[in-house]
């Protein structure tokens, strides 16, 4: 039952991407040129989303849960270390997004389309976990 609502969720989320246009790297572009053309859209497909989990969320820990619906526990969310590490992968992330249009996301969902940049990306993407996996270890 767990992999069948994994699956479900994943469908869900992709089906979300794509019709918000979270898929297409120029509409994405679009809402980070916040000097040119601006799109806001994206934000409000962001902020709509929040405002459906937030509440939920909430309430989830107000309830003082531990566990999913299906009875597997909820992971420990470790504290927040800020350090070189955490802002060096912020700006190589925010460098990548803003220069393809592309996050981790939606280049998954973008596989299924055959789009060569989407190939590139994820080709990138995995080169990336393991350089630092092996920096990581060294």
């Amino acid at each position: 039952m767990l992999h069948l609502v994994a699956l479900l969720s994943g469908a869900l989320f992709g089906a979300g991407l794509l019709l918000s246009g979270m898929m297409n790297p120029d509409k994405v572009l679009g809402f980070l040129n916040v000097f040119g053309q601006w799109d806001p859209s994206l934000a409000l497909v962001m902020g709509g989303a929040l405002a459906v989990f937030a509440p939920g969320y909430w309430w989830w820990k107000k309830q003082g849960r531990t566990q999913c619906v299906l009875g597997e526990p909820l992971p420990k969310v470790p504290p927040a270390r800020f350090d070189y590490k955490l802002v060096l992968g912020a700006l190589l992330f925010g460098i990548g997004w803003g220069l393809a249009g592309i996050c981790p996301g939606p280049a998954m969902g973008m596989l299924g389309s055959l789009q060569w940049q989407a190939g590139l990306f994820v080709a990138a993407m995995l080169a990336g976990f393991f350089l630092v996996g092996r920096l990581q270890r060294a």
